[in-house]
């Protein structure tokens, strides 16, 4: 019996209480049953506090409803107890069969299993990374590439439609700066004073004089600089694509700043916007009544030169997106842009659209790494920041990823570079990784043992015998899956997911130091060994799938 079966079941006998009192009204589903495992196992497989919520409801009182439920649910095939706590919480023990053919229910569904409906057919543009493309990804970004992949995945396995967006910023300051210091790079002048440093300006510098077809010495200064902005922009731009292809990290699109000021696509939303009522003229500019939607000014659109704001390309990237059919747009930004949120949100509703969910905002805190103690901080490639090729060259794909992904976005993050390079149990990417490969191994020996899940072409699986302590826990970790990968998507939180997969790998080491799947010198194969060969390969299952939502390899042998 899975939590959803039990959820259900009590959402059912809810409504049985309800129809007997005469309200019609009180008809919950199974997402309106709060379900948890006890984190004392004496108190069972689940809890729920189910009665205390709907109670008052029904007109009496949590305990007297918990009685009525618990009557119900006791009745059930595969419920070994009921019993009343406290106020009102139900306390559900499965009986070892009933909990144990979870395991055969995993492998039957293979990569299926966990995945959920609850955002299916919901079109979802997720845009992440966008560095801008002046030089090689920092590590602020690499955190973005990472959660960001992780997110689209796991938004993925709930059903979602997504496209996975980089907005290419290749209009404004930030290009000209870049053009100017490639140039001086190329005359052998000083970095111009707001420019950039660092080896792969060089780098840059002699790709584009040896594409170029001419003399780029011969050309005026001002002809130069426009060669190394074109030219010098696509190397870089093909540099980021290729750093993040090798971080398991693709685009569907390459969105082009340029585009909305070259296609109208500003204009097209200022008159939008004014058509609604929202735009007004003042001191020669052109102005949002952002304030009209909590904002805390309002705010110039197209400044009074006649050229636009950085909201404008904002505005219209957005209604771009909205026109495109996207429901549901997430935008992932760097922990300096806080204060864009009022005025994006602002924009939003100006549009007629809800802040929150029409558009969300997530922003990322800072990531340093730290090696002997000590914090990293210079880059021979970039000069001043840590990119994502020196994380990469220092702890490989699988770690850098997985490191980025297990702590809340939230929160700042450093990064121990010792830590993630040691093959032992403290670090936490090994920990998981080396779970999978002892689960492959144990399937090998099983095979040249003669353990199979199968006898005959009929499956040998008594679930009945799963009763070892180390396997109820086990199983029960088994059963989060699915409501973890759910809330992981509802919360747009992939650590959730890694740290689950960290309890289920110490709950299977667990279970492998009790629990042998291969009989001891020449005992004979019994039912249990079979069974526990189905218990395996659904932790491996599990263990293969969540791994790969956070774009880390499941080992077959380390």
């Amino acid at each position: 019996m899975t939590p959803a079966d039990l959820a259900d079941i009590l959402a059912r006998l809810v409504t049985a209480a309800a129809q007997r009192r005469g309200i019609d009204d009180v008809t919950p589903s199974a997402a309106d049953v709060p379900l948890e495992r006890p984190r004392n196992r004496e108190h069972g497989d689940w809890a729920s506090n189910v009665a205390m919520r709907f109670g008052k409801r029904l007109g009496t009182s949590p305990r007297e409803l918990a009685g009525e439920l618990a009557e119900g649910i006791a009745a059930v095939d595969g419920v070994k107890s009921v019993d009343i706590a406290g106020p009102g919480f139900i306390n559900v023990t499965l009986d070892a069969a009933a909990a144990g053919a979870l395991a055969r229910e995993i492998v039957d569904a293979g990569g299926r299993y966990g995945t959920g409906a609850a955002l299916s057919g919901v079109t979802m543009n997720l845009e992440f990374v966008s560095a801008n493309p002046t030089g090689p990804i920092h590590l602020g970004g690499t955190r973005w590439a990472a959660v960001g992949d992780s997110l689209a995945r796991i938004l993925a396995a709930q059903g979602a439609l997504v496209t996975r967006e980089y907005y290419f910023n290749d209009h404004g300051a930030q290009i000209d700066r870049f053009s100017r210091s490639l140039l001086a790079s190329f005359l052998g002048e000083d970095t111009p004073e707001d420019g950039y440093a660092g080896g792969y300006i060089a780098d840059i510098t002699a790709r584009v004089v040896a594409d170029y077809p001419g003399d780029l010495a011969s050309l005026p200064r001002a002809e130069a600089q426009e060669v190394f902005r074109a030219v010098g922009v696509e190397l870089m731009f093909g540099d980021i694509k290729a750093q993040l292809h090798e971080f398991g990290v693709d685009f569907d699109v390459y969105f082009h700043e340029n585009d909305l000021h070259d296609t109208g696509a500003v204009e097209k939303a200022v008159t939008r916007l004014r058509e609604l009522g929202h735009i007004f003229d003042a001191d020669g500019a052109v102005w949002l009544r952002t304030t009209e939607f909590g904002d805390d000014r309002d705010r110039v659109v197209i400044k009074s030169d006649g050229e636009p704001a950085y909201i404008a390309g904002d505005l219209a990237y957005y209604l771009n997106k909205r026109e495109r059919g996207f429901e549901r747009n997430l935008i992932m930004l760097g922990a300096d842009h806080h204060g864009y949120i009022g005025r994006l949100m602002a924009a939003v509703a100006a549009f007629g659209d809800t802040p929150w969910v029409n558009l969300e905002i997530l922003i990322g805190q800072l990531v340093n790494l730290v090696k002997d103690g000590v914090p990293v901080r210079m880059s021979k490639r970039a000069g001043t920041v840590v990119t994502m090729e020196d994380l990469v060259d220092a702890v490989g794909v699988d770690a850098a990823r997985y490191s980025l992904v297990r702590s809340s976005t939230d929160s700042a993050l450093d990064i121990d570079l010792d830590l993630l390079t040691k093959r032992s149990n403290d670090n936490p990417v090994y920990y998981v990784q080396y779970a999978h490969a002892r689960t492959r191994a144990v399937a090998r020996n099983a095979e040249a043992s003669g353990v199979r899940r199968e006898i005959d072409g009929e499956p040998a699986f008594s679930p009945e015998l799963l009763e070892h302590e180390t396997e109820s826990i086990l199983l029960g970790v088994l059963q989060e899956f699915p409501r973890i990968l759910a809330q992981a998507a509802e919360l747009r939180e992939p650590h959730r997911v890694a740290r689950y997969l960290e309890e289920l790998a110490g709950s299977y080491h667990r279970w492998y130091d009790n629990c042998r799947v291969i009989p001891q010198g020449d005992a004979p194969i019994e039912p249990v060994h079979t069974t526990r060969l189905w218990l395996n390969d659904a932790v491996a299952q599990v263990l293969r799938s969540g791994l790969g939502l956070l774009g880390v390899a499941a080992p077959e042998r380390m």
